[in-house]
């Protein structure tokens, strides 16, 4: 019988749901990690929230664990690729506790728009001061959703409910989706502009880091109220800070921070600041929901081998996984590459297989491609929500098999159709194993897609392979392969590099003022 240990406080209802599904559960809280340690080695699966620290110590001494399951969204306590490599399966919730951020998002709005913490701490303190706080109505002010995804979506509909104007920003808003939400799609610019309320419901990326920098928030209207409860560093605290000082922002709430926990923080005690100390997800039903939902995904893992929400794993049976595993590593690398090169926010994408792969179970293929092109956005998407995470942005996902016989004995191609029309990649496995890219946006071009790359589009001309090896080997980077392709010869040619360390952003400046570069770009996969 399969044995869970569940490590921090959780809803007796967990433990319930493992008993009925035969699986022997022990509720064991508050241990140190070296005690954890100690006992770790029992166990086939761990379920956890956000105390525990699944360490990569932790795990060495995990002899039998198979499953980490975290009741919530976020894993920042779990060393995924430590898990990977020990081949245990990492599992959250990401939806169990969307409607209790959401709301805790409008009564933060709430909170600022008649300063209710200060008025409660003034009044308690027997002074009474009812012209003090003198506050703004909700009705007909403008909303700015920063991340227009799961959560913002049930934020635009209650703030509708409100009578609030809402405006949106997010690269995956389609115009159809905006208009089923009944907001407007805008640019950030245009959102910090127009905006008297600002909230914020986007994962913390490489590209939404510091998303309100101190340059950002200069652009927002005076007096605007800023509402975040996803993640800390989307906005530059110490800018905040001043906003508030300064006045031009009026009001601002944090459910989250840079640093938690946020024991001491330089905006504490600045007039207008409401703090909560990250009880986005601290409800009672969603705490029972995410629960329920981590005990029945591990059992169902742990008794059928059945895996969802994995974070780390494709969703399959153990029949399909031999056959799929690399037909998904193909995939996951095309969508990620696409993701990363197209441009502009995304309306369609088709997902088309031929010879071999034309023959297996497309959903596994599909979800590994749509993991690829949104876990440049998103930093809870895996294999088993990614279709999903589409779909309620518009997407429209297209699966196309062809009987045809081609150039390769599999083939799989991915196109998006942009603003700028469709953009295509395809690719194949070598000896049915090997990953390959064949194909970029037309242009036949054979390359590894591994860590750190060097996208280049240019006009094919001599001298300039020399002159991109110069420039790179100034800057001390170091060139692995080298791989080009060309439409015609002196027409637009690509060349894909791959590096032995990031392409900074003052060495991809230098590449695209080279004679001839149209564009460049740093690809990670």
């Amino acid at each position: 019988m399969p044995k869970v240990l569940i490590s921090d406080k959780m809803d007796p209802k967990a433990a319930q749901i493992f008993k009925e599904r035969g699986v022997e559960v022990d509720e064991i809280t508050g241990k140190t990690p070296d005690e954890l340690k100690a006992i770790i080695g029992d166990y086939d699966g761990l379920a956890i929230r956000s105390s525990t620290k699944v360490t990569k110590d932790i795990l060495d001494h995990a002899t039998n664990l198979k499953v980490v399951g975290r009741a919530g969204i976020g894993v920042d306590n779990v060393d995924i690729p430590a898990a990977s490599a020990k081949g245990v399966v990492v599992m959250n919730t990401p939806f169990g506790n969307s409607i209790t951020t959401a709301e805790h998002a409008i009564a933060l709005m709430f909170a600022l728009a008649r300063q209710l913490p200060e008025a409660d701490a003034s009044t308690q303190a027997g002074k009474w001061e009812k012209n003090r706080f003198m506050g703004v109505e909700l009705t007909s002010k403008t909303l700015g959703l920063i991340g227009a995804g799961n959560i913002g979506s049930i934020v635009a509909d209650r703030a509708r409910g409100l009578k609030m104007k809402v405006i949106a920003y997010d690269p995956f808003l389609t115009p159809e989706r905006a208009i089923e939400m009944g907001v407007e799609k805008v640019d950030l610019d245009a959102l910090l502009a127009r905006a008297d309320f600002i909230t914020l419901h986007t994962p913390l990326t490489d590209q939404t880091r510091n998303i309100l920098s101190k340059e950002n928030l200069a652009k927002t209207k005076q007096g605007v109220r800023i509402i975040n409860c996803a993640r800390g560093g989307l906005i530059d605290e110490a800018a905040l800070k001043e906003g508030l000082e300064s006045g031009h922002i009026a009001g601002a709430a944090l459910d989250v921070f840079v640093t938690e926990p946020a024991k001491e923080s330089p905006l504490f005690g600045t007039p207008n600041f409401v703090s909560t100390p990250h009880l986005g997800a601290s409800t009672t039903e969603a705490q029972v929901n995410v629960a329920i939902q981590v005990a029945e995904q591990m059992a169902d893992y742990l008794v059928n081998g059945g895996v969802t929400n994995a974070l780390n794993m494709p969703s399959l049976s153990a029949e399909e996984a031999p056959k799929l595993k690399p037909y998904m590593a193909l995939a996951e690398k095309l969508g990620s590459l696409v993701g990363q090169l197209a441009t502009g926010p995304l309306k369609g994408i088709a997902i088309e297989v031929e010879g071999a792969a034309a023959e297996l179970n497309m959903k596994p293929i599909t979800g590994a491609v749509l993991a690829g092109l949104m876990r440049r956005y998103t930093d809870t998407v895996n294999m088993v929500n990614a279709p999903y995470l589409a779909k309620e942005r518009g997407l429209d996902v297209r699966e196309v098999r062809h009987d045809r016989e081609g150039d390769y004995h599999t083939l799989v191609r991915v196109t998006v159709t942009t603003d700028q029309g469709e953009r295509s990649v395809a690719g194949t496995l070598f000896g049915n194993a090997a990953p390959r890219l064949v194909e970029l946006f037309g242009i036949k071009v054979e390359a590894d897609l591994a860590g750190h790359m060097l996208y280049v589009v240019n006009e094919d001309a001599p001298g300039f392979i020399g002159r991109i090896g110069t420039t790179l080997g100034e800057a001390g980077v170091n060139i692995g392969t080298f791989h080009l392709g060309r439409r015609a010869a002196g027409g637009e040619a690509i060349l894909l590099l791959s590096v032995d360390s990031p392409v900074a952003e003052d060495l991809l400046a230098k590449v695209r003022a080279l004679p001839g570069v149209k564009t460049a770009m740093a690809l990670a996969f």
